[in-house]
């Protein structure tokens, strides 16, 4: 039996055409996407399919848009008896990773999802808070850098992997650090293409009301070892689980961390269940000797499905 991680991807790999190719492949699957449309009350699996993109990327729609897609592939391949012995995710990908484990279902993770990225959108003003990924610098370093903007309020973000992290904050505090970066050393800081200043301290405004939503959902014990972005340490505890969900709208992704610690455990290899390649790609960039799968579509499927089958 192999030993797996599955990894969840976040906002930002959802693209029309997501999760296509698996809804004729199997009735249990037509059946998610279909309770999806019912539970969200609005055609969810249409705006995968077809898009518009502009649509599918609001972050009430792209949340719940890869949450339905990841499960319905991990769906597929609990089929197959392929299970992980522990799972992560990337922000929004870490609901898909409770899912994942049982300590959420997926009846009560979309409805919240959707409610999570529409808190996110209200969270602060549009248009006035953005994020840049900066490339080519040390996380020390940076830190040392935004630290002197004073035009806004500026974060680490996202702790991707060696030489790529993403800062957020006010579009103008942004701006400034992308001078500063820039003059000490940066290859690049390139803008996303995001809606607001997620996981910096402008989303604690959000707290509070999602807090409320987070109050009326079961979760449980979860049956694995789920990564969280938070600590970047394995945690199965209800209790530790919801105030890490809380703290993680205004809290660094520390995602090149948990692979550290996750690649202590000597998993045979790190599995992408979901659209895109990004995390996958990430890993590779943590450390290029391990093995990694990007399971997206029925060709990767399949190919991951006849790997593991092999003798180890």
């Amino acid at each position: 039996m192999k030993k797996l991680a599955f990894m969840f991807p976040g906002q930002g790999s959802q693209e029309p055409g997501m999760g296509k190719s698996f809804y004729h492949q199997d009735a249990s699957i037509k059946r998610i996407y279909d309770e999806a449309n019912q539970l969200l009350n609005k055609d969810i699996t249409r705006l995968m399919f077809e898009g518009p993109a502009d649509v599918l990327t609001e972050t009430e729609n792209a949340q719940p848009a890869l949450l339905l897609s990841s499960i319905a592939i991990h769906t597929l391949l609990l089929k197959e008896e392929i299970q992980p012995v522990m799972t992560v995710g990337h922000s929004l990908g870490e609901y898909s990773a409770l899912v994942a484990a049982g300590s959420l279902s997926l009846e009560e993770a979309l409805p919240l999802v959707a409610t999570r990225g529409k808190l996110m959108e209200e969270a602060f003003p549009k248009g006035q808070g953005t994020m840049a990924a900066v490339l080519g610098m040390k996380q020390g370093e940076i830190e040392s850098v935004i630290e002197k903007v004073e035009n806004g309020a500026v974060d680490l973000a996202n702790i991707n992997c060696p030489g790529q992290i993403v800062i957020s904050g006010a579009k103008e505090g942004i701006e400034e650090a992308k001078d500063l970066l820039k003059e000490a050393g940066a290859k690049r800081v390139l803008p996303l293409n995001v809606s607001g200043p997620f996981h910096s301290r402008l989303m604690k405004s959000a707290n509070e009301a999602f807090a409320e939503h987070l109050n009326k959902v079961t979760i449980r014990d979860a049956s694995i070892p789920v990564y969280a972005n938070v600590s970047a340490q394995p945690v199965t505890d209800h209790k530790e689980i919801k105030d890490l969900l809380i703290k993680q709208l205004y809290s660094p992704v520390r995602f090149e961390e948990s692979i550290r610690n996750m690649m202590e455990s000597e998993v045979d290899a790190f599995v992408e269940i979901g659209n895109g390649k990004v995390l996958s790609g990430l890993v590779k960039k943590i450390n290029r000797r391990t093995k990694t799968f990007a399971v997206q579509d029925i060709d990767s499927l399949n190919e991951f499905i006849r790997w593991n089958k092999e003798e180890t």
